[in-house]
C-alpha cells in the first residue's frame, strides 16, 4: 500500500469532528470489550516508507529496512511468468508450499513456513478474503490478468498502519488490482485480451477504465474460462505402469469485478469494488486401486462488496474497510445415495466485516496506531444435524514505532475475542487471546546496502467451521491453536555503474516456529469415521534465501536472473508412535530460479521450480513416500506497437521436460503443455 504524506488541516470543525467520532466510536466498540486491555497502536506512515527486496524485472532502489520478510511480483516481471492463476505466481516465493490437486480447476491452496493454510491471510486491494468453513482461500480463483502486483508477507506487512486483521496473521498476501492509467487528452482505457491453450483452455479477458472526473474513475473487469482438463498422466499398481486420461477435470468459470476510486477535497482517498465470481467443475479424485473415473461435481458462487476511505495526514491519519461477502457452494456425489436421493450438500456463508485503523504522529521518530476489526460469519447447510453456526469476532490492535535513519522498532499486541451460537447442539465456549509481536531492524553501516533483521510474534487461530461443527467429525470442544514465530535475518543491495553486473539484491533469514494444540483429524471409535482433536505439537526450523542480480549483457540487452532456496525441518513431535517425522506433504529442500532476457520489444524467460521429497502421512516410512518434482517453463513474449496501441503476444511451454508429478499424492498434475496468449491495449 503506497502511502501519501498530505497536510490536512486541524481547523477543519465540523469535518473533523466527524473523522474523530467516528475513529473513536470504532475504538470504543473494539476496546469496551471485557476482554480487551487499553493499549496503544502504531504504524509506518512516513514518506521514508520501509520497503520490502522486490522480485521485479529491473531491481529499483530500495531501502530494504522492512524488518520481516518480504517477496513482491509486480508490474512486467508479474506478467512474463508463465502463470495463469494467483496461485501459479505464488510458487516462485520461498518458504511457499502449494497444494495443488490438479488441472485448471484444481483446489490451490498456500502454507507459509508450515504453519498451515489457515494461518495465511489473503488481502485484496486491503480487504480480507475469508472463509470461515473451512479457512483456506482457493488462490486458483483469481486471475493475474487484473493484478498490479502480489505480495507476500511473513509474520505481517511492514507498515503498522493497517487493519488488526493483518497484524494478527502468521503470514500475509497482498492482492493488488491495477490502477487506472490514462495517457494524455484521453478519459478511456481499454485492454483486450484472448488466451488458448492445451487441454481445451479458452480465456478471453476485458478492461476497461473510466475517468469519470479530475477526482473520479471507475473500471469494469470481465474474465471467461473453459478447459476440459483431459491431459495424460502415467500410473502404477506396483504391477503394472500404464498411461490414462485424467477426467471429470473440466472447469467453467466467470469473474466480473467494478471499481469506483476516487479522491476528496481534503486530499483523502475511497474506492469502492463489487466482485462476483461463478464457476462449475469436476473433482477428478485420488486415482488409487486401479480407479480412474469419477463423477463428483461443484458449483461455487462468490460475492462480494467492499470499500475503503484513506485519510493521511501529518498528525493524524485515518483507515476504514467495510466489506459484505455472500459465499455459495454446492456438492453433488452421485456415487452416494441417501433416503432423499443422491448426496447434493449445499453450503451458504455470509460475512459482514468493519474496521479501522487510526495512526497518530507523536514526534519526528514516534508513532502509534490502534485498529478495530469486527466480522461476523454465518454458515447454513441442507445436511442432517447441521449446527447453523454464528461466529463474532472482535479483533483490536495497538502498535507503536520508534523510527531513525539506521534502526527501527515495531511493536504490536492484538487482542482476539470469538463468540458462537449455534441452532443445533452445543456451541463452542468464548475464545480469547493476547497475542505480541515485536520486530526490529537495524543499520550497522553508514550506507545503506546491508540490514539486519529480526522479529518475534505469536499467533492465535481459531477453528474453522468444518472442525467445530462437520456432521459427526467435527468437536465443539476443541481449543484455538497457538504458533510462536522466532526470525532473523538480513538483507543486502548493491548498484553498479560500470561492468556487466548493475543490481544485486539478496535477503536471507533463518526462523523456528512452534505450534501448539494443532489441529487433527484422528480415528475415532469406528476407525471409519474420523472426529477432529488438539493432539499435535509442531517444531518448525528453517532457512530461507532470495537474489535477485540484473546484467547488462550488451548494450540494450538486459538480463534479470532471481533465485530463491528454502530448507525446512518440521517435525511433528506429537507424543505417538510416528513423533518426530516430518509433517505430511513438506519437503525438506525446495527452491526456484527464473531468467529473464529483455531487448527491444522481445523477451525471452525462462523459470524452474523444485520440491524435493515428502511423506503424505504422519509416518516417514516408504509407504507414504512422494517423490520429488521438478518443471522447466519458458515462454516468448513480443510487445509490438500497432497504429498506437500496444500489443502483446505470447508464447508459454510448461513443464518443458513432461515430467509426469504429484504435488498431492495420488493427485497426477499435467504434463507437457502450451498456452498463447494475445493483448492489446486501446
Amino acid at each position: 500500500m503506497k502511502l501519501l504524506k498530505l497536510n490536512t488541516p486541524w481547523r477543519n470543525g465540523f469535518l473533523w469532528r466527524l473523522k474523530l467520532a467516528a475513529a473513536l466510536g470504532w475504538l470504543i466498540a473494539g476496546y469496551a470489550l471485557p476482554v480487551c486491555a487499553q493499549q496503544k497502536p502504531t504504524d509506518t506512515l512516513r514518506t521514508q516508507q520501509l520497503q520490502p527486496v522486490e522480485i521485479t524485472a529491473k531491481i529499483s532502489a530500495l531501502p530494504a529496512a522492512s524488518p520481516t520478510p518480504a517477496q513482491i511480483l509486480k508490474g512486467p516481471a508479474l506478467q512474463r511468468l508463465n502463470s495463469l492463476s494467483v496461485a501459479d505466481a505464488i510458487r516462485y516465493f520461498s518458504g511457499v508450499q502449494l497444494k495443488d490437486y490438479g488441472g485448471v480447476g484444481g483446489l490451490k491452496t498456500v502454507d507459509v513456513r508450515s504453519l498451515g493454510s489457515s494461518q495465511v491471510a489473503v488481502f485484496y486491494d486491503g480487504v480480507q478474503l475469508g472463509n470461515a468453513q473451512n479457512g483456506q482461500v482457493d488462490l486458483g480463483k483469481f486471475s493475474l490478468d487484473n493484478l498490479g502486483s502480489v505480495e507476500l508477507y511473513n509474520a505481517q506487512k511492514s507498515s503498522i498502519f493497517q487493519p488488526a486483521r493483518g497484524l494478527a496473521a502468521g503470514s500475509a498476501i497482498y492482492l493488488n488490482a491495477r490502477q487506472p492509467e490514462f495517457s494524455a487528452g484521453s478519459a478511456n482505457t481499454y485492454k483486450a485480451g484472448f488466451r488458448i491453450g492445451s487441454f481445451g483452455l479458452i480465456n478471453p479477458t476485458f478492461l476497461w477504465q473510466h475517468k469519470i472526473s479530475g477526482q473520479v474513475s471507475g473500471s469494469i473487469s470481465t474474465e471467461f474460462m473453459q478447459a476440459n482438463g483431459r491431459y495424460k498422466f502415467r500410473y502404477t499398481n506396483g504391477v503394472y505402469d500404464t498411461t490414462a486420461i485424467r477426467n471429470n477435470s473440466d472447469i467453467q468459470s466467470f469473474r466480473a469485478e467494478a471499481g469506483l476510486q476516487g479522491h476528496l477535497r481534503d486530499s483523502s482517498q475511497w474506492d469502492v469494488k463489487i466482485y462476483h465470481y461463478n464457476s462449475e467443475r469436476g473433482l477428478p479424485g485420488a486415482v488409487v486401486a486401479n480407479k480412474f473415473d469419477y463423477t463428483q461435481r461443484e458449483w461455487d458462487r462468490n460475492t462480494f462488496v467492499q470499500s475503503s476511505y484513506h485519510l493521511n495526514g501529518k498528525i493524524y491519519s485515518l483507515m476504514l474497510h467495510a466489506k459484505y461477502a455472500d459465499d455459495y457452494l454446492r456438492y453433488l456425489d452421485p456415487e452416494i445415495v441417501t433416503l432423499s436421493g443422491l448426496s447434493d450438500s449445499r453450503y451458504h456463508q455470509k460475512e459482514a466485516y468493519f474496521s479501522a485503523a487510526n495512526l497518530f504522529q507523536i514526534n519526528s521518530f514516534w508513532m502509534v496506531s490502534a485498529s478495530a476489526d469486527y466480522q461476523r460469519n454465518t454458515l447454513r447447510a441442507n445436511i442432517y444435524r447441521f449446527a447453523y453456526p454464528t461466529r463474532n469476532t472482535w479483533l483490536t490492535a495497538l502498535a507503536t514505532q520508534f523510527y531513525w535513519p539506521r534502526f527501527t522498532l515495531q511493536a504490536n499486541v492484538v487482542s482476539t475475542w470469538a463468540t458462537e451460537t449455534t441452532e443445533a447442539f452445543d456451541a463452542a465456549r468464548p475464545m480469547h487471546k493476547y497475542t505480541p509481536a515485536l520486530l526490529l531492524s537495524w543499520q550497522p553501516l553508514a550506507t545503506g546496502t546491508f540490514r539486519l533483521r529480526g522479529f518475534y510474534k505469536s499467533l492465535y487461530r481459531l477453528p474453522t467451521f468444518n472442525e467445530l461443527y462437520y456432521t459427526f467429525v467435527g468437536s465443539a470442544d476443541l481449543q484455538p491453536e497457538f504458533s510462536r514465530q522466532y526470525d532473523a535475518g538480513f538483507t543486502y543491495q548493491k548498484y553498479f555503474n560500470q561492468g556487466a553486473l548493475r543490481q544485486v539484491s539478496v535477503q536471507y533469514d533463518a526462523y523456528y516456529n512452534q505450534v501448539s494444540n494443532k489441529i487433527l483429524a484422528v480415528p475415532g471409535q469406528n476407525l471409519r469415521r474420523w472426529v477432529m482433536e488438539n493432539i499435535g505439537r509442531v517444531n518448525i526450523k528453517g532457512m530461507e534465501t532470495n537474489a535477485q542480480l540484473t546484467w547488462l549483457v550488451h548494450n540494450n540487452v538486459l538480463l534479470n536472473t532471481a533465485l530463491s532456496y528454502t530448507y525446512q525441518q518440521a517435525r511433528d513431535v506429537s507424543e505417538g508412535s510416528f513423533s518426530n517425522g516430518q509433517i505430511p506433504y513438506t519437503p525438506i529442500h525446495s527452491g526456484s530460479a527464473r531468467a529473464g532476457l529483455l531487448w527491444q520489444r522481445w523477451s525471452i524467460n525462462y523459470s524452474y521450480i523444485y520440491t524435493g521429497q515428502r511423506y503424505s502421512q504422519k509416518a516417514n516410512i516408504p509407504e507414504n513416500y512422494v517423490a520429488p518434482w521438478y518443471t522447466h517453463d519458458a515462454s516468448l513474449i513480443w510487445q509490438p506497437a500497432y497504429h498506437g496501441h500496444q500489443l502483446n503476444i505470447a508464447a508459454e511451454v510448461n513443464n518443458l521436460l513432461n515430467q509426469y508429478y504429484d504435488v498431492i499424492n495420488n493427485f497426477p498434475m499435467p504434463g507437457r503443455n502450451y498456452r498463447l496468449k494475445f493483448s492489446i491495449n486501446i
